[in-house]
């Protein structure tokens, strides 16, 4: 290796040195560039494209490159096809006002394999004062960034969680002070069975990752609790927002609870019919008994035809329309676009 000149730049003064420290801080100063676990390079200003002039055992490390393949070559060999345009900018424009500063990029190996580079960049002037060459630390911070990204997907896992706590707590506060009874042990099994329809779409949606879930899903489950048998079910796939999924589910256990008691579930003979169709960007469902009770289901006014009309007209901003045939119950609801209706439900929590 060729000598170089005789140097015009002298180095920054120890924070704190003896006597003897201040003697020998140069030699020092060699062997903490070398030995820092800190990959630390340093580029010449003064010569077209700043090529690498020095780099310590960390900086090889770090990227992989023995050093006949760094010296020589400017720092942008470590950037890649996802290196951040912006990234890149912010470095140019620090480099060109001759100034410090810090910029994560994402950087890559020899070997291809990517990781991010929190670069300190640091102008270092000759005696005259004009810049001569610029140092540049760097920081691994790729795992930092994973546990920072983990940290957010939590941070939004626990929003997302306080939303749904709020949503159904909202909904279990209208089942008890909605339901009425005199009898002590007919009110808290009302409760009870309301509470376990939303314990079992609550399911339903964490299985499904608390997106969405399928209409056809949550109205077999909630049926399947009363009867499996004569009841038929046939809709196109639609998958509901997970806003709507709690509504909807204690909505069909309302109205398979009341098939069950007064209805045609409630006799061997009926039979129900449940079916939805796409009108628009809107759904209509429609809920068909043949073979039941027709006058005491008629007669029956209690709090599932008050949770209907609360869940389906006023949080859906659906409409119920009931049609007393002579062989049982036509019910037809009509839903806005459920979209529309995931949104709106959101927006009130």
């Amino acid at each position: 290796m060729s000598e170089g000149k005789k140097s015009d730049i002298h180095g920054d003064l120890p924070a704190a040195a003896s006597r003897q420290g201040m003697a020998d801080h140069k030699e020092l100063a060699i062997f903490a560039f070398q030995r820092t676990r800190m990959p630390i390079v340093v580029a010449d200003a003064r010569k077209s494209d700043y090529p690498m002039v020095l780099a310590n055992d960390a900086f090889l490390e770090l990227t992989g490159y023995p050093a006949e393949e760094l010296l020589g070559r400017n720092c942008r060999m470590l950037q890649g096809e996802a290196t951040s345009p912006t990234a890149v900018a912010e470095i140019r424009a620090i480099i060109s006002h001759e100034r410090e500063g810090t910029v994560e990029i994402l950087n890559y190996r020899k070997d291809g394999s990517a990781f991010w580079n929190q670069l300190h960049l640091s102008p270092i002037r000759d005696d005259d004062g004009s810049l001569a060459y610029y140092f540049a630390s760097q920081i691994d911070v790729t795992e930092y960034r994973k546990i920072q990204t983990l940290e957010e997907a939590e941070h939004r896992l626990l929003l997302e969680v306080d939303h749904r706590t709020k949503n159904v707590l909202a909904i279990v506060d209208s089942i008890v002070r909605l339901s009425r009874s005199d009898d002590a042990a007919v009110y808290a099994a009302s409760v009870q069975q309301r509470v376990q329809a939303l314990s079992r779409t609550h399911m339903l949606l964490a299985e499904n990752g608390w997106q969405q879930a399928s209409l056809r899903d949550i109205v077999t489950l909630q049926v399947g609790v009363f009867s499996e048998h004569n009841v038929e079910i046939d809709g196109p796939e639609v998958m509901v927002p997970a806003p709507s999924v709690q509504p909807i589910g204690l909505a069909i256990h309302e109205l398979a609870a009341n098939a069950a008691v007064h209805g045609s579930l409630s006799r061997g003979n009926g039979r129900l019919a449940i079916g939805w169709r796409r009108e628009g960007e809107g759904l209509v469902l429609e809920w068909h008994e043949k073979g039941g009770n027709k006058f005491g289901a008629a007669s029956v006014k209690g709090f599932g035809t008050v949770l209907l009309g609360a869940v389906l007209e006023n949080q859906l901003g659906g409409r119920i329309m009931r049609d007393w045939r002579e062989d049982g119950l036509l019910l037809v609801v009509e839903l806005p676009s459920l979209d529309r209706i995931g949104r709106s439900l959101q927006s009130k929590v």
